[in-house]
């Protein structure tokens, strides 16, 4: 799973309003996760990486202090 989240990443972290990736939990069953700070950011993220699901979440807007 650390290979498709590596693969993952490299597709979809320079895009607007993607915050992170990770893997996590989608309904007790591993997945992968891609962080936005709004939903209308998800266009073209990929539902599947190596077989794998992927799954959009809203974070909203990080800020540094």
């Amino acid at each position: 799973m650390k290979t498709a989240l590596g693969k993952l990443t490299k597709a979809v972290i320079d895009r607007p309003g993607v915050t992170g990736t990770a893997i996590g939990l989608s309904g007790g069953r591993p997945c992968l996760k891609v962080y936005v700070e709004d939903l209308r950011a998800a266009g073209r993220i990929p539902s599947r990486v190596d077989g794998h699901r992927v799954e959009v979440e809203e974070t909203g807007t990080f800020n540094r202090r």
